[in-house]
């Protein structure tokens, strides 16, 4: 295996659900060592949220590959120490813990950061350090709530939450990226850095064209389903055999599926079609003439003239449909990982590089590395003993 981008990193991580580990598990793909803190006994408690993979968690499963797992009883201080330890050779510290707990625990920004000038120091938190909410409990649903998520969101008549965690996914990958760019600076500088990221700034961000779109407009974009409120056609269409999902994305797209799909060039310039802004406005009639033309033409067809005629399209799958997908497929992105429960298909990470391959090493139990770590920190196997005895790992 080729020497991977961040080999020699060492990534201290007290975090637990989504944000954070999402942000770690890239940074062990791409070759850190990633040193996770969990609870004896417990664990990260995303570990519980379901048994549905081989009875382990599928977020966790999904999120949590290529770590080592230590349990520390963090409320001891013989936990702390143990994690001072740690945190005194590592290059970056990644915390997701409840408002002020950081503090409390001895593992603040500014404590670390002072003892430790290298540092690259990564806080994830849900509204952010400051602020009225700070204190607030944030989950991804509740963050969907606050940042308008939900308002654009599903049908005319019922809002909708997104189908995964979107909130935490966010503030995972800008995590992610802004602890790679502090260690880029740190290489400049000889200086670390601290990463604020909250899951309602991240979210915020992502809501970037509905929130112009309502400053400027005085009115929010309309909940479309499955369709752009502002693009049209753009969305699902029923065929024979169930639905193409096509994408005009300008007028002159627009002239070609009416000539070579739907068979009917004089509705490339029909009033009501000729221009988006005139397609949105006719909506149910543009839709109309559309589902008249391909309603009972077999998708496969209905997908060969769009691509013949160079129109965006796709087939609208169910996760089965993923699951199979001849694009994974056929570029090999399927491996397997070790587990507790044995052998498990996973994913290659998006972040493909030629002659790069990323780490794809087991998904740990619960403290599977304990003993290894401390021995490494120079405890012998009495006080290893004596801290598992008295519950402190």
């Amino acid at each position: 295996m080729s020497t991977l981008p961040l080999s020699g990193i060492t990534v201290v991580a007290c975090e637990q659900a989504v944000a954070a580990p999402l942000a770690t598990r890239h940074l062990a793909d791409l070759g850190a060592r990633v040193i996770k803190i969990e609870r004896p006994g417990v664990g990260d408690f995303a570990r519980v949220y379901d048994r549905t993979v081989k009875g382990m968690s599928s977020h966790f499963v999904w999120l949590n590959r290529s770590k080592e797992s230590l349990t520390v009883d963090l409320k001891d201080e013989r936990g702390r120490d143990i994690v001072a330890r740690l945190i005194a050779g590592a290059d970056v510290f990644v915390q997701n813990f409840a408002p002020g707990a950081a503090d409390r625990l001895g593992l603040g920004s500014m404590e670390l950061t002072t003892r430790h000038p290298t540092l690259v120091y990564c806080s994830i938190s849900g509204y952010g350090t400051s602020g009225p909410y700070r204190d607030h409990k944030a989950y991804d649903l509740l963050i969907q709530a606050e940042t308008g998520v939900l308002s654009i969101t599903g049908t005319p008549e019922q809002p909708s939450k997104a189908g995964i965690p979107v909130a935490d996914i966010a503030a995972g990958m800008y995590a992610f990226s802004g602890i790679l760019a502090a260690l880029v600076e740190r290489g400049r500088t000889g200086t670390g850095r601290v990463v604020d990221i909250s899951l309602f700034d991240a979210l915020t961000e992502w809501m970037g064209f509905p929130m112009y779109w309502t400053a400027y407009s005085g009115t929010p974009p309309a909940r479309r389903g499955a369709e752009h409120p502002g693009i049209a056609p753009y969305g699902p269409i029923p065929v024979a055999d169930g639905e193409i999902v096509l994408a005009i994305q300008h007028d002159r797209e627009w002239r070609a599926l009416a000539e070579q799909v739907l068979g009917r060039p004089e509705l490339g310039t029909d009033p009501r079609f000729a221009t988006n802004t005139d397609r949105v406005a006719n909506r149910a009639a543009l839709h109309a003439v559309i589902d008249e033309a391909l309603g009972t033409m077999p998708g496969e067809e209905v997908s060969r003239r769009l691509t013949a005629a160079r129109i965006a399209n796709g087939r609208r799958n169910e996760v089965e449909g993923l699951l199979e997908h001849p694009q994974l497929a056929l570029r090999d992105r399927w491996r397997t990982v070790e587990s507790p429960v044995g052998e498990l298909n996973a994913l290659l990470p998006p972040i493909t590089m030629p002659g790069v391959t990323p780490r794809m090493d087991p998904v740990p139990d619960i403290g599977a590395h304990t003993d290894d770590i401390l021995a490494a920190l120079g405890y012998d196997a009495d006080g290893i003993a004596t801290l598992r005895r008295e519950e402190v790992i």
